[in-house]
């Protein structure tokens, strides 16, 4: 962990996660002396991950929480997480996408990281079931029109959301959603995942939401994880798709070396977004 006492709170929250998965546990004196701040800053940074639902404090320190495998965070309670990493996994899943082409981009909020990549992509067609990916596009398409008159900005991507039920993470579900992917065929799919292991594959703990994105991935000619570090080794209530599905995992440096091992025997391509010294680096 860093001595730099200028971090953003963000990436010392991110730090400290880490650490109390890594460990099982830490102590405050511990992560005053390794992040090089105050008790306080670190209690304050404490008591933010406690409300976000993904530490347990207590006294003297912090424990994981023991999620149950049909634990759904909401949008806002993952959205603080890992940022800089989501990030990094945005711009290195974005430089894969080719102008003019159909893709499909499942909930969740690495997935959203990645649709701010995407409005400078021309000439997209956009597939989602997710209301916070199409208000990205939308959002985007209202400032332009606020700026240039009524018409699509040229190169303007064309955005479908399905309809269905929505889930704590913002996706629409259920027998509507699973109707519209269905029919649709997309060139490439980017898809977050709750959870991602050898065993269970792409897991969730949203029964519906695992249907939706089973088809999805049938539609796809391509499918792309998008996943952060922390989700290797998690697995939720309903796994939708085995590795052997998965034509390629975007993630950050803080992947195990063993997982990335294990990952090279199941994936044609591993891109490891924000290595040091380089943009990715494909394994």
């Amino acid at each position: 962990m860093s001595d730099n006492q200028n971090l953003l709170a963000e990436q010392r929250r991110a730090l400290i996660l880490d650490e109390v998965r890594r460990r099982g546990g830490v102590r405050v004196n511990e992560l005053t002396r390794k992040l090089n701040v105050s008790d306080m800053t670190v209690r304050r940074d404490l008591d933010a991950l406690a409300r976000q639902g993904v530490l347990e404090k207590v006294h003297g320190g912090a424990v994981p929480v023991a999620e149950a495998s049909t634990y759904e965070p909401g949008f806002e309670a993952k959205s603080g997480l890992e940022l800089s990493a989501k990030e990094d996994i945005a711009k290195a899943a974005a430089a894969m996408v080719t102008p003019g082409t159909a893709i499909g981009l499942a909930g969740g909020t690495t997935a959203f990281a990645l649709a701010q990549q995407l409005l400078e992509v021309p000439d997209l067609t956009v597939v989602t079931n997710s209301v916070r990916v199409a208000d990205v596009f939308y959002n985007a398409q209202r400032s332009a029109a606020a700026l240039g008159g009524a018409a699509p900005r040229p190169g303007a991507a064309t955005v479908v959301l399905t309809g269905g039920v929505r889930t704590p993470s913002d996706t629409l579900v259920g027998p509507v959603a699973d109707a519209a992917v269905r029919a649709l065929h997309f060139d490439v799919l980017f898809l977050g995942v709750h959870g991602i292991s050898v065993e269970a594959g792409l897991s969730t703990p949203n029964l519906a939401e695992a249907e939706t994105n089973r088809h999805f991935v049938r539609s796809a000619r391509r499918v792309v994880v998008v996943a952060d570090h922390t989700k290797w080794g998690t697995v939720g209530l309903s796994s939708f798709a085995s590795l052997d599905q998965v034509d390629a995992l975007v993630t950050d440096p803080g992947l195990p070396a063993a997982a990335r091992a294990e990952i090279a025997e199941y994936l044609p391509e591993l891109v490891v977004a924000g290595e040091p010294g380089e943009a990715a680096s494909v394994l």
